[in-house]
């Protein structure tokens, strides 16, 4: 089958087309054939050699955690009926999905609803999921107002989205007009400009008086922190995004003087079955037409280096999906 691999750690470049044999479904487990990988703008760092101590992997290896496809095949113990031909989404874990062909666990899967493109579903396993997941531990409440650092990226535009249905008054950063634009179509109240330097202030304004119920910093470093401050007593922060190459650093003890329960990325960790039941829940709002994955460009599965060179010089509206 076809796989692109990271040979090394290093740009690009590294990705590298190639042929491997097809994996088997074990035990439990069914075979995919793979139509569209998502991707996120953490696999960039990590083939770039960043975070080896989240993500202990060695080149050369096969990227790519989020699939969608068809089940071609069964292991044992799976009913092959129920599972045979159906179009699903998973998690891998984070190797394996830039190919032709994968194995997932039964428990990993997810329908995807008849009428929803694959693509679509793909964009969904790991924003749709973690979206949902960040929303349901910050608890935000009807009549509440959220601030999205990083509205317009993959998963800032399904949290505007997700935040606006559930009755939120929604603030969202972005850099420059076009992705502006885009958050405001996507159901934002106000968008700030996260280009110019007096953003923190222009987001206060947008705020209003006593800061957001909720901030949800998918950026992270300086920017990140620069968030913090415009969360409300007793509020909630989420410091979940890194592609700054850190996650934005709080004090825990002036968070707790201040009465703000802070949020990390470990906090939206699932069980395989958790992941399946959220994603589910984002299919289904795609599927209803209540939310729309924002895909800023496709490239085929040969082409993965020019994928990661786009998502990395930060110049599209939403996220790039891998098509097989």
């Amino acid at each position: 089958m076809r796989v692109t691999r990271a040979m090394s750690f290093g740009g690009p470049e590294v990705l590298v087309p190639g042929e491997a044999p097809d994996p088997v479904a074990g035990p439990g487990q069914v075979l995919l054939d793979v139509a569209a990988v998502d991707t996120i703008f953490v696999e960039t760092q990590v083939r770039s050699g960043w975070g080896g101590e989240y993500f202990p992997v060695e080149p050369p290896y096969v990227p790519g955690a989020g699939v969608a496809g068809t089940v071609r095949a069964v292991g044992a113990g799976v009913d092959e009926a129920a599972w045979a031909g159906r179009r699903v989404i998973t998690s891998l874990g984070f190797t394996g999905g830039y190919a032709e062909r994968a194995v997932a666990g039964v428990p990993a899967l997810a329908l995807v609803p008849d009428g929803l493109a694959l693509t679509d579903a793909a964009a969904l396993v790991h924003d749709g999921v973690t979206a949902i997941a960040l929303l349901d531990a910050t608890e935000l409440k009807p009549g509440e107002t959220v601030l999205i650092v990083g509205a317009s990226g993959g998963m800032g535009t399904v949290l505007v989205q997700l935040a606006e249905a559930a009755g939120a008054r929604v603030v969202g950063t972005a850099r420059g007009e076009a992705k502006a634009a885009l958050v405001r179509e996507l159901g934002a109240d106000a968008v700030v400009d996260a280009s110019t330097p007096d953003w923190p202030e222009r987001a206060r304004e947008a705020i209003g008086p006593g800061g957001a119920d909720v901030v949800l910093d998918g950026v992270g470093g300086q920017v990140g922190a620069a968030a913090y401050p415009l969360v409300a007593d007793g509020g909630r922060f989420s410091a979940h995004g890194a592609p700054t190459g850190g996650f934005a650093q709080i004090d825990p003890a002036g968070a707790e003087r201040r009465g703000i329960r802070l949020l990390g990325i470990g906090d939206v960790q699932l069980t395989d079955d958790a992941h399946a039941r959220l994603a589910g829940r984002a299919l289904a709002e795609a599927a209803a037409g209540r939310l729309r994955p924002v895909i800023g460009a496709t490239f085929p599965l040969e082409r993965a280096a020019e994928a990661h060179a786009a998502i990395e010089a930060r110049n599209l509206l939403g996220k790039v999906v891998l098509t097989v």
